[in-house]
């Protein structure tokens, strides 16, 4: 049997001793192969799960791992051979262009002195290609649009050649078009290469249509956690969100839609 490329185990955390726990005792595993998902209303705790992911928080109890070792025990380089981590938003504070955005993804594999090499190169560009980014490249960064940035950024990710991706917010600022392509070039390398994924989402369709299985958050709590059917029901949908939403069935792909009823949320 495959063991977890990824593992939370009764993980808890909170920013200040003795202030109220942001992920109190979230216990989930990510498959190789697997595209698990990540909703919840705002505030869940989603983001900051993304950040114990990517070790730059250590839970206060529970453990984290990572390819079998804890993240918390493992330097920056390690990791970042493991685990490839795009963030809702990426800050870069030097006027670099979007093609040596993408190659700081390579920067775990570059010998000693950091030159890049032609298979560097070649990755670079592959990833960029299958992101519909390599027109970008000579562009500063700084100055891309936010889609844009967001297409460099997962071209950066898929660069690194790591076991597991972890994307926070990955359709963010993309349109329909960009969405699907990129949700559907994840599946695919997912699919192709075992990787492991951990998309955080909050597209409720396209949740539907693209995780294997989904961990519902709410105040930190783990909800539920399974199969579409299994968390995407309309109670849970209704407790998590405080909407009214129709759950319906597209008789094309056969997965399940939904469509918040109008005058529905609750004003508490």
């Amino acid at each position: 049997m495959t063991e977890p490329a990824l593992v939370l185990d009764n993980v808890t955390f909170a920013y200040q001793a003795n202030s109220a726990r942001v992920l109190d005792g979230i216990s989930v595993s990510v498959n190789p192969g697997e595209v698990l998902g990540v909703i919840g209303p705002n505030g869940a705790g989603k983001s900051t799960l993304v950040r114990l992911v990517a070790g730059l928080l250590t839970p206060i109890a529970g453990e984290a791992r990572c390819m079998g070792r804890v993240i918390s025990e493992r330097d920056r380089e390690h990791l970042a051979k493991s685990l490839a981590v795009v963030a809702q938003r990426d800050e870069v504070a030097f006027a670099y262009s979007a093609k040596e955005v993408v190659l700081m993804g390579r920067a775990p594999h570059t010998g000693l002195f950091g030159l890049e090499s032609d298979a560097d190169l070649r990755a670079a560009e592959d990833a960029m290609r299958a992101c519909h980014a390599w027109e970008l490249r000579s562009r500063k960064f700084s100055e891309l649009s936010g889609g844009e940035q967001k297409r460099v950024a997962i071209a950066r990710a898929l660069a690194q050649a790591t076991p597991v991706l972890v994307l926070d917010e990955p359709t963010a600022f993309l349109d329909i078009h960009h969405q699907i392509g990129i949700l559907d070039l994840v599946s695919k390398r997912v699919r192709e290469h075992g990787l492991a994924a951990l998309l955080v989402i909050h597209d409720l369709n396209l949740a539907a249509q693209y995780c294997d299985r989904l961990l519902l958050l709410r105040n930190g709590k783990q909800v539920a956690l399974g199969n579409i059917e299994e968390v995407m029901t309309y109670r849970q949908m209704r407790e998590a969100f405080d909407v009214d939403v129709y759950v319906g069935l597209n008789e094309l792909t056969g997965a399940r839609y939904f469509v918040p009823i109008r005058g529905s949320a609750d004003e508490s």
